[in-house]
């Protein structure tokens, strides 16, 4: 009986170092999230004539430089550094940021990526200066993509020789242009979305056919050909095109 006391009592010291070991381990685990991954840099583009763009590096935190470098080139419309896809709401979800998110991974796997908004551009769709925006021709962003990548490769934590491009809708036209002129600097280009049309019909279909698609099979239920101005603004499709922000902004959760 004293020895199966004395076994009983070894087996429960050995469990209680065994779960200290195993808490600990949790704990170094834990915090492990919280180690920083990507570093941020904020930076100013000149683009000339005096206009200026604001712009984003993320790099990796850990790792040793320099790293491969990436140039993000946004799609059609007023479209700002995280690329986002429509207003950003006082009540809400918040608008998808898919340039962002793209920067975010592959920091965290080892590149530094450069991520700039349209010249005239600021932060979610906001149009700062409507002389400059209004303007914007494909060879002005074919040049203020070519300023940009060249902005890259003189970060002190880019590699200079491993540069790749990545074009979303209307950067698809650009990149290439890009890569095209720069032959000796871009490595790699990768095309997300490839326009394969010309611009009028693709902003007819994403504008006009995409939108009445949505409106008339999934507002539409009961088939009458007729949808509420509350549907509309509460459908992230439409309401950015279709409601004034004056009404957007005051419509809350439960109206």
């Amino acid at each position: 009986m004293t020895k199966f006391i004395e076994l009983f009592l070894i087996g429960i010291l050995g469990l209680s170092f065994l779960s200290a070991s195993i808490f600990k381990q949790q704990d170094q685990a834990l915090a492990q999230q919280y180690i920083q991954t990507i570093k941020y840099r904020n930076l100013l583009i000149d683009l000339g004539n005096g206009v200026e763009t604001s712009a984003q590096l993320t790099y990796p935190a850990i790792g040793k430089g320099p790293f491969p470098g990436v140039l993000l080139i946004a799609g059609t419309g007023a479209v700002d550094k995280n690329e986002t896809s429509g207003f950003v709401h006082k009540y809400g979800p918040k608008p998808p940021t898919p340039f962002w998110q793209i920067a975010q991974y592959l920091s965290e796997r080892g590149f530094a990526v450069l991520r700039y908004d349209k010249r005239g551009v600021g932060a979610n769709f906001t149009i700062l200066n409507t002389n400059v925006w209004g303007n914007a021709t494909i060879s002005a962003l074919i040049h203020d993509a070519q300023k940009a990548v060249r902005i890259l490769t003189v970060q002190p934590e880019v590699d200079p020789k491993r540069i790749s491009i990545i074009g979303h809708s209307e950067g698809t036209i650009i990149a290439p242009r890009v890569a095209i002129d720069n032959s000796t600097l871009i490595k790699n280009i990768i095309l997300m979305g490839t326009v394969a049309q010309n611009t009028r019909g693709l902003l007819h279909h994403q504008i006009v056919d995409l939108r009445t698609e949505y409106a008339t099979q999934v507002l539409d239920k009961n088939h009458t050909g007729l949808i509420s101005i509350q549907q509309i603004a509460k459908a992230p499709v439409l309401r950015n095109v279709l409601v004034p922000s004056s009404i957007l902004f005051t419509v809350t959760p439960n109206s």
